[in-house]
């Protein structure tokens, strides 16, 4: 027998309207009111449940959100590391009020099989990592409070008292397929406690941080799509969490597809008439390698030189020259601004020139079909504003990054969105710092600072935890092994223990490991008052 709601029509309807308030009220909050949705109330409350449960991560996306207008407000930033061990997170808090999950450092330590950051680990890595993160900063939190509250109010004076409650940023990589499952992923990371979640523009199953070539985008419109998932979701849930809308087209060599007019003026085709004629692609270049025993990466480059790789854009300005045509140049530019075809670019050079241009970007499409792509920092500006009007932080990825780039880039965003736009940015682990890319040494010792006056609100450096905690480990792994405990005891246990004002937290200490808060619920059980004032 079925049993049917007892809701009446109306009040379901009631409820409905109640909900539709309730999302335009919200977005009307200084935290949301600067998000430019696609959507409706309406719409937001049809794909929500009768109830609509609060978000855990809220507090914390609030209090991020306000931290870093702060840092906006004064030309500062937050700094932190990447981290995946609430141990360390608990240090962490001493000193910075933000964590950063990394996925690379995800799939080095929390993965089944490790391996370099190629986003190739479950989707569900990253929220399994936040939600330890987040029930450890709970923990200590609750500790820390039983410990103070067993104080009289002159003892709490100079007893520690750290906030661990440290909003975490999550790395949300590119969603990890459809994008439901995008939509399931930021589902879990704000539900699990994140307070940020940055998604990228990078191919799914082509990500590439090795040494090799291939590093791949994906159209600007399935990245936008991204974005919009993400905030869509955000929304079904009532979740504060930020999006940080990160690019990755600064180093990208590839494209997935030519489908989005946007990109189409950054794709790079053969213009070597031979190659057109004889239609002599890439990939049978690298065949013919192969069959030879012959370098590939050698074939590879002799064919990009002769085939005269270039943008439609260039081989039209290349063509104009030789034709004695270059002042009306000027002419084609003027028709051809952001978001023109490939096909209305050639008609326009035919219109001003009078010139077929040589141009194919079939011909060097790689063996999984991808095209070939140049990135520019002014296709990671037009990427930035395409999904600026849903997410909260703008982030360029830039490989070895150039300063006259970085300035390029913070600047021209900032002058088209204007100066309340907030960005976040994340240093390598490895970057030579050269004059030649504009790091003085003036520059380089001041990087962060400089990078808070272009509006740089978030830093973050996720490779120490790779770095710096290695070091660490294996001068500890040093001493021990060659000093055995009487070395333990003078170069570790004895500075840590005895470090003031505050000794290096660990287990010994009753009132770091829950000791103490373990005897307090005995305590509490039996009966007694715990808590002094």
């Amino acid at each position: 027998m079925t049993i049917p709601s007892t809701e009446s029509l109306e009040a379901e309807q009631a409820s409905f309207d109640a909900t539709i308030r309730d999302i335009e009220t919200w977005w009307q909050t200084p935290r949301q009111q600067h998000v430019k949705r696609p959507w409706t109330a309406r719409t937001v409350a049809a794909l929500r449940g009768s109830q609509t449960l609060p978000c855990v991560s809220n507090p914390a996306a609030l209090k991020l959100w306000d931290m870093l207008k702060e840092h906006h407000k004064n030309r500062t930033s937050e700094l932190t590391f990447g981290a995946t061990d609430p141990v360390g997170v608990s240090q962490m808090a001493k000193y910075m009020r933000t964590v950063y999950v990394s996925g690379g450092l995800s799939g080095f330590s929390e993965n089944s099989y490790p391996g370099m950051d190629h986003a190739d680990y479950p989707w569900d890595t990253v929220p399994k990592v936040v939600d330890k993160l987040f029930r450890g900063q709970v923990w200590h939190d609750q500790r820390q409070r039983q410990l103070r509250m067993a104080m009289t109010p002159e003892e709490r004076k100079t007893a520690e008292h750290w906030d661990y409650l440290m909003p975490i940023i999550a790395d949300g990589d590119m969603g990890f397929g459809s994008l439901t499952v995008g939509m399931k992923a930021a589902k879990a990371l704000a539900e699990l406690g994140a307070a940020a979640i940055h998604i990228d523009d990078l191919a799914l199953g082509l990500k590439k941080f090795t040494t090799g070539q291939g590093r791949t985008v994906v159209p600007t419109s399935e990245y936008a799509d991204r974005v919009k998932a993400i905030r869509l979701q955000l929304d079904v849930l009532g979740a504060e969490t930020l999006i940080f809308a990160r690019c990755d087209t600064d180093h990208a060599e590839f494209i997935t597809s030519v489908t989005d007019s946007r990109d189409h003026a950054y794709v790079l085709g053969a213009t070597n008439p031979v190659f057109l004629e004889k239609h002599y692609t890439l990939r049978r270049a690298i065949d013919e390698a192969v069959e030879a025993g012959t370098s590939v990466a050698e074939a590879r480059a002799v064919w990009m030189k002769d085939a005269g790789l270039a943008s439609f854009d260039e081989a039209v300005s290349n063509a104009a020259t030789a034709a004695g045509l270059s002042d009306k140049l000027a002419d084609y530019t003027a028709r051809t601004g952001y978001g023109t075809s490939l096909q209305q670019r050639r008609a326009a050079a035919k219109a001003v020139l009078g010139l077929d241009v040589a141009f194919e970007w079939e011909l060097p499409r790689s063996a999984q079909g991808q095209y070939l792509f140049r990135q520019t920092v002014q296709t990671i500006v037009e990427r930035a504003l395409v999904v600026a009007p849903l997410s909260d932080l703008s982030w360029s990825r830039m490989d070895l990054p150039n300063y006259y780039d970085l300035k390029a880039y913070h600047e021209a965003v900032t002058a088209a969105l204007g100066p309340e736009r907030m960005f976040a940015f994340a240093w390598g682990g490895e970057w030579p710092f050269p004059e030649s890319a504009g790091w003085t040494e003036e520059r380089r010792k001041n990087a962060s600072k400089i990078l808070s006056e272009f509006g740089v609100v978030w830093q973050v450096q996720p490779m120490y935890m790779i770095q710096g905690v290695n070091m660490e480990i294996e001068r500890a792994a040093a001493i021990w092994t060659a000093g055995g405990m009487g070395a333990y005891y003078e170069q570790i246990q004895t500075p840590a223990v005895t470090r003031k004002p505050f000794k290096v937290d660990g287990y010994e200490k009753m009132s770091w490991c829950g000791g103490i808060l373990s005897d307090a619920f005995f305590a509490a059980v039996a009966g007694e008052e715990i808590a002094k004032q």
